[in-house]
């Protein structure tokens, strides 16, 4: 930036590059960035080693998730352990990965004939679906007999990607269910909802037998066409490479993981394409919004659709857009606006928990 905006003349033998005592002031400061960025990374691959042994906590598991979403992908390509794998939680513990191992401690756990999975949002992690004291999970297990399972995964990474992922480990999770499973529902908030739709794009072709027994998918608040912050952060990319001055400063924005990308117009698929509601199972949709609701016989205002819950649109999350070909098809009885909500409250959220309750008996 400096030798854009500098008004002395460039040196012909080294055009855009500083010159003199700013060179070699400017070239210190890399040197030290990169010997920080350096020590840095060290400590991320060291820490783990120092806190293995360590139980986890909310605020140890809330701040690794955090990383994860916003550099997750970076985590792990640079094979930081750090990087979140896939992996399923029940009671607050991680499942076993072994076949046999996870069907025993299935069966001891007391499975049901019937699974409800959980997937979180970006930059979460499974224990927050137990929010305020309540835990939609829970809620289900008791009023219908499911058996819930909670998803951990990093958000960071593609949709696509961990959408592939979830529909190879639901295949091996029923492999090792230790009874007949009698339903199948999925329940995703936020990305989550985004990445169960990949899965079940990416489940049919490789004829994985989880799909058929899958009747209804739930998603809370997911951003089918896309969240704002991240459209409003793209749009700044944009703004900022237009001037020569400004243009170091776009590569800034770039660092944020793909998976933080694809809100951007809620890709699920890559390479980036439409992808409809899954047919044979029930598509249901719940949206939030943090003003009241409209007068009985009116249509909520664009103001109100346009904020949503604070981080969804309306219509996004309901799946409504503007061109008939990129709308998703759910049905107006499977969809659920709550009002004076915003996106995290969809997590404890006694309405929709009710109405959940409803759809499923």
């Amino acid at each position: 930036m400096h030798a854009r905006i500098s008004p002395w003349p460039e040196h012909p033998a080294t055009p855009g590059q500083t010159q003199g005592l700013t060179r070699l002031i400017y070239r210190s400061v890399r040197s030290v960035a990169r010997f920080v960025g350096g020590g840095v990374e060290a400590l991320l691959h060291l820490l783990p080693e120092g806190e293995a042994q360590a139980p986890n906590s909310p605020q140890r598991d809330a701040l690794i998730a955090a990383l994860n979403g916003v550099l997750g992908d970076h985590l792990q390509a640079s094979q930081n352990p750090l990087a979140t794998p896939m992996q399923w939680r029940m009671d607050g513990q991680t499942l076993p990965s072994e076949p046999a191992l996870l069907q025993r401690t299935l069966r001891d756990k007391g499975c049901t004939s019937k699974v409800l999975v959980l997937v979180h949002g970006l930059c979460m992690h499974d224990g927050q679906w137990r929010h305020t004291g309540h835990d939609h999970g829970a809620a289900l297990a008791q009023a219908l007999g499911f058996t819930p399972v909670y998803l951990r995964y990093n958000t960071g990474l593609p949709i696509a990607h961990n959408g592939a992922d979830l529909a190879q480990q639901l295949e091996a999770l029923l492999a090792a269910w230790p009874h007949a499973v009698e339903r199948l529902v999925l329940l995703g908030h936020s990305m989550g909802g985004l990445v169960l739709r990949s899965a079940l794009h990416a489940g049919p072709p490789a004829q994985q037998r989880w799909v058929k027994a899958c009747s209804d998918l739930i998603c809370l608040g997911s951003p089918h066409h896309g969240a704002p912050l991240e459209k409003a952060g793209h749009g700044l990319d944009l703004l900022l490479a237009q001037t020569p001055y400004t243009a170091p400063l776009a590569q800034v924005g770039q660092w944020r993981s793909a998976g933080i990308m694809d809100l951007r117009h809620g890709t699920v698929l890559r390479p980036p394409a439409h992808l409809p509601l899954p047919t044979g199972l029930r598509c249901h949709a719940v949206a939030a919004c943090l003003s009241g609701a409209p007068r009985a016989g009116k249509p909520a205002r664009l103001a109100e659709r346009l904020l949503g819950d604070g981080l969804v649109p309306l219509d996004s999350a309901l799946g409504w857009h503007r061109r008939s070909a990129q709308r998703l098809a759910f049905e107006p009885e499977r969809c659920l606006t709550v009002w004076n909500t915003g996106h995290l409250d969809l997590l404890h959220s006694a309405q929709v928990s009710q109405q959940m309750i409803q759809w499923l008996r």
